[in-house]
C-alpha cells in the first residue's frame, strides 16, 4: 500500500490513524516482513538537521508516526488535521500483537534494574508475548556486536530500542541489515515508564497533548533541552506553512 505523507520541515511524516498504523505493522508482523518505525518528535528533525547519517535514517524509515505533539502543530498549520500517535502506548500495542499471536520479542536499552523490571512488568502482563532476549543500554562499541549477533541469533519478530535519539537509531540501522524480518521500533524513555521509575503524566495531559509539560515539570533538567530546540522548531514550521501559503 502507498504510504500517505506530508514533509515537515523536509522529513516525511505519515498521514495516519492509531489504528491504521497498527494495522500496517500487524500485517507486516504476520508476513515476517521487516521494518523500522520512527517515533517522530521536534528534537529529532532539529538533531537531524545538524546529522547527516540521522537524517538518512529518518527519510529512509518505513512508517515515521507523529509522536511530538509539535509535529501535530506543524501539520495543523498546513491545514492537516493529524491524530498524534504517543510511541510509548504505540509500542505497548505492539507488544500486545505479540502477545496474541505469540511472537518474541527483544528490548534493549536502559539501565539494568529499570530493564530487569520492564521485563518482568511486560511478562506479567502480556504472558504470551516471549521476551527471548534483553539487555542494558550501557554498553560499549564491542559489546554492541555481540548484542546485535545474539538478536540476528534469537530472530524477534519485534524489538523495542531505548537508547534516545538518535542512539537508538543508529543502532537499529545496524540490526535491521542482518534481520530483515523483524519489526524495529526506537522508544526513548518507555521503559523508564513501564518500569515505574518515572511517572507518565495523567491522562488529562496526554488529551491534551501537553505531555512534554508535566514531564518538563516532573523533571526540570529537560528545560535546557526542549527550550532550546521548541522555539528554533516553531519559528520554522511557521516560516515554512506561509511560504506554502504564498
Amino acid at each position: 500500500m502507498e504510504r500517505n505523507t506530508n514533509k515537515v520541515l523536509g522529513y516525511d511524516v505519515d498521514l495516519l490513524s492509531f489504528d491504521e498504523a497498527l494495522d500496517i505493522v500487524t500485517e507486516n508482523m504476520q508476513n515476517a516482513k521487516g521494518m523500522q518505525i520512527v517515533t517522530i518528535n521536534p528534537e529529532m528533525i532539529e538533531l537531524a538537521q545538524k546529522n547527516m547519517q540521522f537524517s538518512v535514517i529518518l527519510k529512509n524509515a518505513d512508517l515515521v508516526i507523529p509522536d511530538g505533539s509539535g509535529i501535530k502543530l506543524a501539520l495543523k498549520l498546513k491545514g492537516i488535521e493529524q491524530q498524534q500517535i504517543p510511541g510509548i502506548d504505540f509500542a505497548k500495542e505492539l507488544i500486545h500483537i505479540c502477545n496474541n499471536y505469540k511472537y518474541n520479542i527483544a528490548l534493549i536499552g536502559a539501565k539494568e534494574e529499570i530493564i530487569q523490571t520492564t521485563v518482568k512488568k511486560v511478562q506479567s502482563e502480556f504472558p504470551n508475548a516471549n521476551i527471548c532476549y534483553f539487555h542494558n543500554g550501557y554498553f560499549t562499541a564491542d559489546k554492541e556486536e555481540e548484542i546485535i549477533n545474539k538478536l540476528v541469533s534469537e530472530n524477534p519478530r519485534l524489538v523495542l530500542v531505548a537508547l534516545g535519539a538518535p542512539k537508538q537509531e543508529f543502532f537499529i540501522k545496524k540490526c535491521k541489515k542482518l534481520m530483515q524480518n523483524t519489526t524495529f521500533i526506537g522508544v526513548g524513555g518507555s521503559f523508564d515508564v513501564w518500569s515505574g521509575e518515572v511517572e507518565r503524566a495523567p491522562e488529562f495531559f496526554r488529551t491534551m497533548g501537553w505531555e512534554w509539560i508535566y514531564r518538563t515539570y516532573k523533571q526540570p533538567q529537560r528545560l535546557k533541552r526542549i527550550y532550546k530546540t521548541l522555539p528554533v522548531f516553531l519559528i520554522k514550521v511557521i516560516i515554512e506553512a506561509i511560504q506554502k501559503k504564498g
